[in-house]
């Protein structure tokens, strides 16, 4: 009996498997089936959201949901659950941004994404009011669905949040 070979679209797909990384499935009725956003898609539209923050032209914050539950590890002056997009911007992000006399500039590091599920590994910078640095280094889990973020978790350096709240 002959050997069979794999197509290479299956090769390379199993290779991606064995190193972890996620793979959009299709089925063979996909153009009978409404289109699903892929874990690339939204892969790629934080990234663009990262992107467009970088430069100057918008935010992440941009992506929540009005309902959006939003958590942010740890033990910090922020650090807990927001229940809603506003909740969150007044009394997590605005605490921050007013210690701020520059905006955070991100640099992402690296996404992975599983279906709804992104995590964005990045740093932050910026100048604090008092002329320090403030530099953090940020792990977010993000949730989206219909292209926008419904549930997030954040992981950050919480000295380094208190620092700069706090005016040291």
């Amino acid at each position: 009996m002959a050997a069979r070979t794999l197509p290479q679209c299956c090769r390379l797909a199993g290779l991606a498997i064995a190193m972890g990384l996620a793979v959009p499935v299709m089925s063979a009725h996909a153009a009978d089936t409404p289109a699903r956003t892929t874990a690339h898609d939204n892969a790629a539209q934080i990234r663009a959201a990262f992107e467009a923050w970088r430069v100057g032209q918008g935010s992440v914050f941009d992506l929540l949901a009005d309902d959006v539950v939003w958590t942010v590890a740890g033990d910090s002056p922020v650090s807990g659950t927001y229940r809603s997009k506003q909740a969150f911007l007044d009394e997590a992000v605005m605490p921050i941004t007013a210690q701020l006399a520059t905006p955070i500039v991100p640099h992402v590091t690296r996404i992975v994404a599983d279906g709804a599920h992104v995590v964005v590994l990045w740093q932050g910078t910026a100048t604090a009011r008092n002329g320090d640095a403030y530099r953090n280094h940020y792990a977010w889990h993000l949730e989206l669905a219909d292209g926008r973020i419904v549930r997030a978790t954040a992981f950050l350096d919480t000295w380094a949040l208190a620092q700069l709240l706090d005016g040291a």
